[in-house]
């Protein structure tokens, strides 16, 4: 059976994933470094990792995440080491990470850090829109069901 986990912390999309997985009937595990609210009756597991390391929680999905599993999450080494394992990744903006194309983030988040380091870029990402929400819930759909369908 496919697990459904979000890298929960900032995740803004925890509620479209509950709808989609109640939908189809998968186990939600939020992991996260602070204890959050949970929906009651479902099947949402909250995992609390200690929040000492600042990859407590990336390390603790990149251990467990495999070939049918769907991960939610912005952080993009996360998304990279889940993608090597098998797992399906999708970030909070529907963008989902493959083999080819989580090399290019990658790159693209050190030259922005580096950047962001000497003080030519000051801003970071635009704040979620209900479009990215959409892409997102349309995302995470095609995903589930792709992953079934490969049985």
């Amino acid at each position: 059976m496919s697990t459904i986990y979000i890298d929960a912390d900032a995740c803004p999309v925890k509620e479209e994933v509950y709808r989609v997985a109640a939908r189809y009937a998968l186990p939600v595990i939020l992991v996260a470094n602070a204890r959050m609210r949970v929906p009651e009756g479902g099947a949402v597991r909250l995992v609390l990792v200690a929040g000492g390391q600042l990859d407590s929680a990336d390390d603790w999905i990149a251990a467990r995440a495999g070939a049918r599993d769907v991960v939610v999450t912005a952080d993009i080494p996360l998304a990279s080491r889940c993608v090597a394992a098998g797992a399906s990744v999708l970030d909070p903006r529907g963008r989902v990470h493959t083999e080819d194309s989580v090399g290019d983030a990658l790159a693209t988040r050190n030259l922005m850090s580096q950047l962001r380091e000497v003080g030519a870029v000051t801003g970071g990402p635009a704040p979620h829109a209900k479009r990215d929400s959409s892409l997102f819930l349309q995302k995470l759909d095609e995903l589930i069901q792709r992953i079934r369908r490969a049985g």
